[in-house]
């Protein structure tokens, strides 16, 4: 279960919205979630993985090591 507070303005968007379509808002929260994590979840986990400042390697000495390079 998942509970958000939304502003005012955004409550009044969404309820016209759900009265206009027929949709609940239950609807199109999970729509919105659905659409943030396909454009952004990899994006985000990727940041996390730099955050953590963990050795890394360059794309082109991993290509060199797993004799990849061509």
């Amino acid at each position: 279960m998942l509970g958000v507070r939304l502003s005012s303005e955004i409550e009044g968007r969404l309820q016209d919205l759900c009265e206009e379509t027929g949709r609940t808002k239950s609807y199109y929260a999970k729509k919105a979630i659905e659409a943030f994590l396909d454009d952004k979840e990899d994006y985000l986990k990727g940041i996390a993985v730099l955050e953590k400042k963990e050795p890394r390697m360059a794309l082109n000495d991993l290509e060199k090591e797993l004799g990849l390079d061509s």
